[in-house]
């Protein structure tokens, strides 16, 4: 944290401008040492000055230098941001040259690291900066501005407060039996509070799986037995000819994907081999594909000859996959009518212009799209956030579970000191340093 740190802001490449940014102590030192125009340590903070970039007597390039003073900064310390001409060689020639002037090259997410350290954002806050660099739509984008603005945090923070309180009053009965003007802890008045903060944890993991769809998409399986039109379907969504369509079955040998975005999320479709039973060693690795596709996937499209009978390995490949991960979809709906099924599908086809809006309209009532739309945007997103909402929702169910067998209040008191740190991490309160470094080196570089 001592150091003066650097790295490139901007994407490699060519382009109008560049950005070299410098974050620490002697950032504005060092950058003024190389900078012919005002003197950068006299003038005002978060301001942008013109002049030329210099190494020796050698000129390196016309530039742009904003200084911002701290703690006023993204890093709470002086950062200096030279806006130089883009282009690979004259942005790494000024790199190098800071570096030669004892800058060190910033580690992939130190200046959102020092952000977080400096306490000017929390964990949530810059987890969020980095979902919104790689945001694929306008809905993970908007998501990751409402965590950068404090509101996730501000949810957490309201249920640790409730368990301090709960905490608070089981240390002072602990350590002040003899207090009389104290609300003595007992079984009944502790549980509604424990099932109370149960209730809030619940809700934020429910809500997680909207976090969860709106980042990363909804996977869709599109499977069926050969020739049922599979590749048809892909293509048709996607509106472009991904996949090969032959009347042969058995022409998809393998997966193929493509994305569409339905109400404004992501919907990732893959097609994949016809599942039957084959000797064709090519053919059954694409089988084994199709099923591994089935097992990850969020939604299992399974396609249907509208002028087949249902076949028992349909049916046994329909009893396979579990009710609420399904859509039954009869295809090819311009075709007699010889399909015999008993629950509830879908009808439609590839030919017709809305042939396939059934079929979108299941998949946006099955994820409840247009309620997400209507939501606060303030969703637990991510693999680390949603594990230790868990660990914290297991630790109250504990004390609950311990205060109903008659467990003593002491006992139950290290589950809810637990579910109190679990959500600490999540907002960096409590924290380890591997779990930082190992958190920021996915940022990119620069940020």
């Amino acid at each position: 944290m001592d150091d003066t740190i650097c790295a490139i802001a901007t994407s490699s490449g060519i382009g109008a401008v560049s950005i070299i940014r410098l974050s620490g102590p002697k950032a504005i030192e060092i950058a003024n040492g190389i900078f012919k125009g005002k003197d950068l340590s006299k003038v005002n903070t978060h301001t942008i000055n013109y002049g030329f970039i210099y190494d020796g007597k050698e000129k390196i390039d016309e530039v742009l230098v904003s200084v911002m003073r701290a703690p006023k900064t993204y890093t709470k310390e002086d950062i200096v941001e030279i806006n130089s001409h883009g282009g690979l060689l004259t942005t790494k020639t000024i790199l190098e040259l800071l570096l030669k002037k004892g800058v060190r090259l910033a580690e992939p997410g130190e200046f959102t690291k020092r952000a977080f350290l400096n306490g000017r954002i929390d964990l949530l806050e810059a987890e969020a900066v980095n979902d919104l660099i790689y945001a694929k739509n306008d809905m993970a984008r908007n998501m990751a501005l409402q965590t950068m603005g404090g509101l996730l945090t501000s949810k957490i923070k309201k249920i640790r407060n409730k368990i301090v309180e709960i905490m608070a009053n089981i240390e002072v009965n602990i350590d002040y039996p003899e207090y009389e003007d104290i609300e003595v802890v007992t079984k009944e008045n502790l549980l509604p509070k424990l099932k109370d903060v149960d209730k809030d944890i619940m809700g934020l993991l429910d809500d997680a799986k909207n976090g969860k769809i709106i980042k990363e998409g909804i996977n869709v399986a599109i499977v069926g037995k050969p020739n049922v039109g599979k590749s048809s379907i892909l293509n048709t969504l996607l509106d472009e000819e991904k996949a090969i369509v032959t009347d042969i079955a058995g022409t998809t040998r393998d997966t193929v994907e493509g994305s569409i975005t339905l109400n404004g999320f992501l919907i990732n479709f893959i097609d994949t081999a016809g599942i039957r039973e084959t000797n064709d060693v090519v053919e059954k690795i694409g089988v084994e594909k199709s099923k591994m596709a089935i097992s990850f996937a969020d939604l299992v499209i399974v396609t249907l000859n509208n002028n087949d009978e249902l076949s028992n390995y349909e049916k046994e490949l329909i009893d396979s996959i579990p009710k609420e991960k399904r859509i039954i979809f009869v295809n090819k709906s311009d075709l007699e009518d010889n399909i015999n099924i008993n629950e509830p599908f879908i009808k439609g086809n590839t030919l017709t212009i809305d042939g396939l809006k059934s079929l979108k309209e299941e998949i946006i009532n099955r994820f409840n799209l247009n309620d997400i739309l209507n939501k606060d945007m303030t969703y637990i997103s991510n693999v680390r956030q949603k594990d230790l909402l868990r660990k914290s929702k297991e630790s109250i169910e504990n004390a609950v579970e311990n205060l109903e067998k008659g467990m003593p209040v002491s006992i139950v008191q290290i589950d809810i000191n637990n579910a109190w740190n679990y959500l600490g991490e999540i907002t960096g309160e409590s924290y380890q340093d591997e779990l930082i470094s190992t958190l920021f080196n996915n940022f990119c570089l620069g940020k």
